[in-house]
């Protein structure tokens, strides 16, 4: 069937077909072209005329390697692989391996499995990627089922985290609980068992995590934030230990209203404000200014007179003057050891009267906006998910996400997020991967830790956002550029892969990717490998549910699978319109 080689461009050879009938049942099958070099290529085309192939790697002392290093000459041996050959590319026949993570069954090759590096996949970025509908979360549910359903070899030491968007993924992995690896579920349902509430800290809250929470747009909005942050410290902690702090803050503020020229009714309203608001035993609206003769209030001491000015305004800026110290600031030891969001609002009211806004409305409205977002949290459902009433470091605090009630170690966590919106829900996801990062960069080298985030639905989270204009950084393409050194690795898993952030997909090593429409994400696709043929791209747009093209360095090379059915399933089933519909119940 095989003639001899008509064309060779770039990494397309083109051949004879001296059969002349067209064997479709040969497509994806790979040739071998002998010569000096054991040249390996897979067939792409075929027509009466010719075979077209598509080089993929080369046998090399009877190892297979993938790429592109020589090219077959014109007197070549051109045969199909032997099952030995294929054993060699394809992975290792068995579905319990350390070495190997099985994922499917050949689509090209009857009666062989396809297996993945399991090094190679688990220690870099991933994406699984498909149209709904195409297999994905089934795919997925199986890919942890393969890795936990064994035998011999069980992950003991895996910390895996799903961010699950819908909530359909427990199911799935309930029977996890019966192996020699242990499944743990922490849930937005607030109506749930209160142990399997999600309850971070909100002293674990910094800068970039409030910038989150608030929906921050602007980075100078982040300075009012961070000194909100060092004034928790001043409602957390004894009056008496900190009074002069905060009498110098509420006194350099009452001076920036009391000079600020506005008219006196606007400074008697700003004064009383702030001093409703905030006050010590010190300075309230019910100090007493002693005068020869009288002793005033404050408060009656701001009073308007007949001719519309306040005629004591001078003793109230001396007796406030002699609370200013220029010399006190907050240091680095003076930090809040545990508050609650209600001490960080009320931090947040200080920093705004601190920075003098109530002189600029259009600088207050811009840094109010945020006290008034943190208020709704505050008195909102989402208050509940930083009600934590212990304290604990960040480093016990992840330590025990991996622990269940009865302290046993677990190895996959789910997130279920299907009870918070998708705001809420983004937010969430980069504050625990941020954590977690965080965590395994603080860990000593020798440690040897390794966490995988896996992230349904990633396109509503893995964006180009704001997040770098903000913060100057996104913590998704963060990890996917530091976070491989340090074993912290993302799997991306989505149907929009056009829609996710350029820098986060490019990081990724490995793919499966099933059925496949969009123009913008087929390109994209095309784009990821050197060795996937554009009939390999065609072939996405018509595979049927749970078939999807492997590639990457945990394989050899592109491969076709069909990936087993997840049992149980996730709770992603389409809708079944006709019961739903005709059901007279």
């Amino acid at each position: 069937m095989f003639g001899k080689i008509i064309a060779i461009d770039s990494n397309i050879i083109i051949i004879e077909n001296n059969s002349k009938k067209v064997e479709s049942s040969l497509l994806g099958v790979h040739l071998i072209f002998e010569g000096k070099h054991k040249i390996v290529a897979e067939i792409t085309h075929i027509d009466t005329e010719k075979i077209e192939c598509i080089l993929v790697g080369e046998f090399i002392d009877d190892r297979f390697v993938s790429g592109m290093t020589h090219k077959p000459s014109s007197d070549s041996n051109i045969r199909v692989v032997t099952t030995d050959e294929v054993l060699k590319f394809i992975g290792k026949q068995t579905t319990d391996s350390k070495d190997e993570i099985y994922i499917g069954k050949s689509l090209v090759y009857d009666g062989f499995s396809v297996s993945a590096n399991l090094d190679n996949f688990f220690s870099n970025h991933f994406a699984i990627l498909g149209n709904t509908g195409s297999g994905k979360s089934c795919t997925v549910a199986r890919l942890f089922q393969n890795l936990f359903y064994r035998q011999n070899y069980y992950p003991v030491n895996s910390h895996i985290v799903l961010f699950d968007v819908y909530g359909e993924y427990h199911s799935a992995f309930e029977k996890i609980n019966q192996t020699k690896c242990k499944y743990k579920i922490l849930t937005t349902d607030t109506s749930a068992d209160p142990i399997s509430v999600i309850k971070f800290p909100a002293y674990f809250l910094e800068v970039d995590d409030i910038a989150l929470l608030l929906n921050v747009t602007s980075p100078t909005q982040l300075p009012i934030i961070e000194k909100a942050l060092k004034y928790v410290y001043l409602f957390t902690e004894e009056e008496s230990k900190v009074i002069t702090y905060k009498n110098n803050i509420i006194a350099k503020a009452i001076l920036d209203i009391l000079t600020s020229g506005k008219e006196p009714a606007q400074i008697r309203d700003h004064v009383v404000a702030i001093l409703t608001t905030f006050h010590t035993k010190d300075i309230s609206l019910d100090s007493q200014i002693v005068q020869p003769g009288y002793i005033r209030t404050l408060r009656q001491c701001l009073n308007i007179d007949q001719t519309g000015k306040i005629n004591t305004i001078q003793l109230v800026t001396e007796f406030i003057e002699g609370f200013v110290n220029d010399d006190l600031k907050l240091n680095e030891n003076m930090k809040p050891k545990n508050y609650k969001l209600k001490d960080l609002y009320d931090a947040f009211e200080f920093a705004l009267i601190s920075e003098g806004v109530l002189k600029s409305d259009k600088v207050y409205d811009a840094n109010n906006i945020l006290k008034v977002r943190l208020e709704s949290i505050i008195n909102g459902e989402y208050a509940k998910y930083f009600d934590y009433n212990e304290y604990v470091t960040k480093e016990e605090y992840v330590r025990r996400l991996f622990k269940d009630e009865n302290s046993n170690t677990i190895q996959l966590l789910n997130f279920n997020l299907n009870y918070v919106d998708e705001r809420f829900a983004k937010t969430f996801t980069k504050i625990y991967s941020k954590l977690l990062l965080d965590y395994a960069i603080g860990l000593d080298k020798q440690k040897n830790f390794s966490v995988q985030i896996i992230l349904e639905e990633a396109h509503r989270y893995v964006q180009n956002d704001m997040d770098v204009n903000t913060l100057g950084y996104n913590i998704f393409d963060r990890i996917t550029k530091e976070g491989r050194k340090y074993g912290v690795v993302l799997g991306l898993i989505t149907q929009r892969p056009s829609e996710l952030s350029n820098t986060a997909l490019s990081q990724c090593s490995n793919y499966i990717i099933l059925r496949m429409f969009h123009p913008d994400d087929l390109a994209i696709v095309k784009s990821l490998a050197h060795s996937i043929s554009e009939s390999d791209v065609e072939k996405l747009k018509s595979l049927g549910p749970g078939i999807g093209l492997c590639f990457g360095n945990a394989f050899s090379l592109p491969v076709f699978a069909r990936i087993d059915p997840p049992n149980p399933y996730p709770n992603s089933a389409n809708a079944h319109i006709k019961d739903s519909w005709f059901n007279q119940e």
